[in-house]
């Protein structure tokens, strides 16, 4: 970022003063996701947004080390507590925040004090590698799904909902609540396309439309503050935690992404199974073949493979099919006469504790590398039997985070996606949660994180 690039900024963010100013703002949020999947913040008053703009504001780089519950993991190096970065708004997302009344927030990109690129910036590695991928021709569509629990309590989970899931008692039964949500998030440009009661206790769900991939990380959190904003009105926590309950059948985060070339969706319209072109195949092979590291990126604690169990919908086995909920990618085609702009494909695996921007940057880099696709799955595979699954050559996905985190260690594609800076940091954050949780049971870890996400 040179001299002429920080006057741009000011000075757009100077251009935006008075209505912001107009609209009751008082105050300019800004944040980045760490490699725990927490999003850290750091805000100003609204007259220095011009200076957050053109300089950004001082995050110590421990933050890149931070566990979920705030103790800062050493990495090997020990570089952990030395230096600083700034982090900088990106005006072309601000947003007026509905829900909290007086502020603004904007998702940031962190810098080094020389102005470049911070190495271990998620956002600004996902903004590369679609960067890369244009200048293939290439262009990507995301979404996540989002997943949530409210309670009436913040000690242990007590139900803010009652009703069967995907029940209409309980949509009326927190009718008032649902419909402060999807105001919310309608007066915050958020285009919601589905909104409904999901399978657990006081659980919800909703799917919001496609958008480039950074763009669709961004929301992803807007979201889920959003989300817990309006919670908090309404006397309830909320947690994203992939395992509220340790009976329960937990939070998803599932990512919808499908790749285009020339305004062509590339997963429908081909010669290949289900309509899919050879890119497509190719996309989704690269995915598939990655998937056991990508799960310490996207399945990233220690409660997400209590979550990630068969005949949970959650994606368990390392397997593709069409409109198949137990598969690890769904294949998704629409209904007859909109594959054009439906299709896409779900990868089911992953909850809300990952990082959206990283999560996605490993898609892009696991797709991009491309592999051939097995045969199909159209029947629950955990229904197969341990020698038919063997023959087909259907394994479950690792189990733990500790098998996850040495499939990624040991993933050329991905750890040279990110870099060996941001890779010992990962790898920092989840070995110390494994340390932590070596001798916890599953309730205790599940107690642990419940309202951390």
């Amino acid at each position: 970022m040179d001299a002429a690039e920080r006057e741009h900024r000011r000075q757009r963010a100077e251009n935006l003063l008075a209505g912001l100013e107009e609209q009751g703002v008082v105050a300019v949020a800004t944040s980045f996701v760490d490699n725990a999947g927490v999003s850290r913040v750091k805000s100003v008053p609204l007259d220095r947004l011009p200076s957050l703009a053109a300089w950004g504001v001082g995050f110590s780089t421990a933050f890149d080390f931070f566990r979920f519950d705030d103790w800062v993991a050493a990495p090997p190096s020990g570089v952990g507590p030395v230096g600083d970065q700034r982090i900088v708004p990106d005006l072309d997302r601000l947003v007026v925040r509905s829900a909290l009344d007086g502020w603004a927030w904007a998702p940031g990109e962190r810098f080094a004090q020389d102005g470049s690129a911070y190495a271990l910036d998620s956002r600004l590695l996902l903004r590369r590698l679609v960067a890369d991928a244009a200048a293939g021709g290439l262009t990507y569509r995301a979404a996540y799904e989002i997943e949530w629990v409210v309670s009436l309590d913040d000690t242990e989970f007590v139900p803010a909902a009652s009703g069967p899931a995907y029940g209409l008692a309980r949509l009326g039964d927190a009718s008032d609540y649902s419909h402060d949500v999807l105001a919310a998030l309608a007066a915050e440009g958020v285009t919601v396309e589905q909104y409904h009661p999901e399978y657990a206790p006081g659980q919800f769900e909703l799917s919001v439309a496609p958008e480039d991939p950074v763009g669709a990380a961004d929301t992803s959190v807007l979201v889920r503050d959003t989300v817990r904003a309006v919670g908090r009105h309404h006397g309830f926590v909320t947690s994203f935690s992939p395992k509220v309950d340790v009976a329960g059948v937990g939070n998803g985060g599932h990512v919808h992404l499908s790749l285009w070339r020339d305004g062509q969706n590339l997963m429908a319209g081909g010669q290949e199974r289900f309509g899919l072109t050879a890119e497509g195949v190719a996309f989704a092979g690269g995915v598939l073949a990655h998937l056991p590291g990508l799960l310490a990126i996207g399945a990233p604690g220690v409660a997400s493979y209590l979550r990630l169990v068969p005949q949970h919908w959650a994606g368990a086995y390392a397997c593709w099919g069409l409109e198949n909920r137990e598969a690890a990618l769904r294949m998704v085609t629409g209904s007859t006469g909109s594959e054009s702009a439906a299709a896409n494909l779900e990868v089911k695996s992953f909850d809300l504790q990952a990082n959206p921007y990283l999560l996605l940057a490993g898609l892009l880099a696991a797709g991009t590398a491309g592999a051939d696709l097995p045969e199909p799955v159209d029947v629950d595979p955990a229904s197969l039997g341990e020698d038919e699954l063997a023959r087909r050559g259907i394994g479950r996905l690792p189990t733990s985070l500790r098998e996850s985190l040495d499939a990624f260690a040991a993933d050329e594609v991905l750890t040279t996606a990110f870099g060996p800076q941001l890779v010992e940091a990962i790898v920092a954050v989840r070995e110390s949660e494994l340390e932590l949780f070596a001798d916890a049971s599953p309730e205790e870890v599940a107690a642990a994180v419940r309202w951390v996400h």
